[in-house]
């Protein structure tokens, strides 16, 4: 069971960096409007992992479900210490709350372009916030699952 929950906190991991090689890009300059090429990226990599990619996109939500799964069934079976699997499930759950009811419709959001520049730059400011959580999260998880097996 442990090595399908590494397999899938690994995969959502690598998700996560890719959405964090666009995200960054508002990192620097603090607040306010992000200049047009800084958005325009951000909105049309957005646009292409949330609209256009379907059925792809679904793989996503696919991997977050089935590793919260797999980690309830690794709690069931009790084979590790249950500290592992309940700190890995509460870590999962977190990361996958704030990306089911935040990050994906933010990025839907920005993927269409719409609303004031200014609104546009906060979504992306949230969204990379959001992944720099979701980020941490699922990469403790991993530690949590490797180290305590």
């Amino acid at each position: 069971m442990n090595a399908f929950v590494c397999a899938g906190a690994g995969f959502l991991l690598a998700v996560l960096w890719f959405d964090l090689m666009f995200d960054v890009q508002t990192l620097p300059g603090g607040a306010g409007v992000l200049p047009e090429r800084t958005l325009s990226s951000i909105a049309g990599y957005y646009r292409r992992v949330t609209t256009d990619a379907r059925p792809m996109n679904r793989l996503v939500a696919a991997a977050m479900l089935a590793t919260a799964g797999l980690l309830i069934a690794e709690i069931a079976v009790a084979e590790y210490a249950a500290w592992v699997g309940w700190v890995s499930l509460a870590l999962t759950l977190a990361a996958v709350g704030l990306a089911a009811l935040h990050t994906v419709p933010s990025a839907v959001r920005l993927g269409g372009r719409t609303g004031s520049l200014e609104h546009q730059s906060e979504l992306a400011r949230s969204i990379c916030r959001d992944h720099l959580l979701c980020f941490a999260a699922i990469a403790v998880v991993l530690v949590v699952q490797l180290a305590g097996t």
